[in-house]
C-alpha cells in the first residue's frame, strides 16, 4: 500500500501544480529535494509572487524511522517504527476576493521497533527507498481532507466546494461527507478565538480496515478526493481572480490571516507532527502566508461584508441545503 499511494501522490502533485501554474499564468514552482537524517525525504514545491497566487506549496514526503517518544505517548504504544507518506498543500492568493486553501492526503504505517534502512531519497526521478522493506505492519491508516478560507464570502463559492466534496464522498458512501464535514468543522475550529478558520470542507484521520472497508477501499475514496481537488478549487480562483478590491479589503484579508496562522502554530496536527519527527522546517512552515497583520482587539464595521464573514465563522453551516 505503500508503494502505491506514494506513487499517487507523486502523480497528483504533478497535477495540482500544473493546473495551478496555467491558472496564475506567470509565476512556476520552485521544486527542492531533501533528505531526513533520519530516514527518507521529500519534494518541496513553493510557487511565489505570481500574478493570482502570493504564496504557496504543494509538497510530498515519504518519511520513516523510531517513533519519536512524543508520538508514543500520542498513540500510547511503548518503542516502534513508523513509515509515513502524503501530500500537503497550502494556497495564499493575493487578490482578497479569492479564499485560501488547504489540503492534505496522507498515510502511515506502524511496525515493531526494528532497525530500519536508511537509504538516500531519489525522489527528483520518481523514486525512493521506503525504508521498510518487508516488514510486519501492526497499525496502518488513511487521513486527509480538503477544506476553504475565505477573506470574503460568497455563497455560490461555498456551494460549489461543499458540493464537490459531497459528489466524491458519495461515490464511496452517503455518510461520507455529513460525517467528514462534521469532522473538519470541528476540526478547523480556533477555540482560543471562539470561531471557524474557514468555510470547512473534508477532514478525516484514522481511516483503517473494517469488515465493511479494506485498506484498497480506503486508498480509493481517498484518491478519490484528492482528484476531486482542481474541481473544488480552480473554478472560485476563476470567478474571482480578477475582481477589484481596495487597500482596506486588503488590510482585512492579512488580519484574517492572522487567524490561519494562529490555527496552523497552536492546533494543526500535521505541523506539530512535523515538527516532532524532525521534518524539514521550510516545508513545514511553508503554509505560512508572506504578510499579516495582528491588530489589536479589531472588530470589523457593524453591517459590512467583513462582519458577514465573521458571522458565518461563529458556528457551522450546511452549505449543501442552504
Amino acid at each position: 500500500m505503500k508503494e502505491q499511494f506514494y506513487t499517487y501522490i507523486q502523480t497528483l502533485q504533478d497535477q495540482i501544480c500544473a493546473g495551478l501554474e496555467k491558472i496564475d499564468g506567470l509565476a512556476k514552482f520552485r521544486e527542492d529535494i531533501w533528505e531526513r537524517p533520519e530516514g527518507g525525504g521529500g519534494r518541496t514545491r513553493v510557487i511565489e509572487n505570481g500574478a493570482v497566487f502570493e504564496k504557496g506549496g504543494v509538497n510530498i514526503s515519504a518519511v520513516h524511522g523510531k517513533l519519536p517518544d512524543t508520538m508514543q505517548k500520542m498513540f500510547n504504544v511503548g518503542e516502534a517504527d513508523f513509515f509515513a507518506c502524503g501530500l500537503s498543500l497550502v494556497i495564499h492568493p493575493k487578490n482578497p476576493m479569492v479564499p485560501t486553501v488547504h489540503a492534505n492526503w496522507r498515510y502511515f504505517e506502524m511496525y515493531a521497533s526494528a532497525e530500519l534502512s536508511t537509504s538516500s531519497a531519489e525522489l527528483s526521478t520518481g523514486s525512493t527507498s521506503l525504508g521498510t522493506g518487508s516488514r510486519k505492519i501492526i497499525n496502518q491508516w488513511f487521513g486527509g481532507g480538503q477544506d476553504l478560507t475565505p477573506y470574503y464570502l460568497f455563497e455560490e463559492d461555498a456551494i460549489h466546494f461543499h458540493q464537490t466534496c459531497k459528489t466524491a464522498c458519495d461515490k464511496h458512501d452517503p455518510e461520507f461527507y455529513p460525517n467528514y464535514k462534521k469532522k473538519c468543522d470541528a476540526y478547523f475550529w480556533n477555540a482560543h478565538r471562539n470561531e471557524a478558520r474557514g468555510i470547512g470542507g473534508l477532514f478525516f484521520d484514522y481511516l483503517k480496515a473494517t469488515p465493511d472497508m479494506a485498506m484498497e477501499d480506503w486508498y480509493n475514496f481517498v484518491t478519490e478526493v484528492g482528484n476531486s481537488f482542481l474541481d473544488a478549487y480552480l473554478p472560485i480562483v476563476e470567478r474571482r481572480k480578477d475582481l477589484p478590491y481596495t487597500a482596506a479589503n486588503r488590510t482585512w484579508q492579512e488580519i484574517r490571516r492572522g487567524r490561519y496562522v494562529e490555527f496552523n502554530l497552536v492546533h494543526d496536527k500535521g505541523t506539530l507532527f512535523g515538527l516532532k519527527t524532525n521534518g524539514r522546517i521550510e516545508s513545514i512552515l511553508m503554509s505560512l502566508p508572506p504578510h499579516v497583520q495582528w491588530v489589536y482587539d479589531h472588530h470589523p464595521e457593524v453591517g459590512s461584508e467583513e462582519e458577514k464573514l465573521i458571522q458565518v465563522l461563529e458556528k457551522p453551516i450546511d452549505w449543501i441545503a442552504s
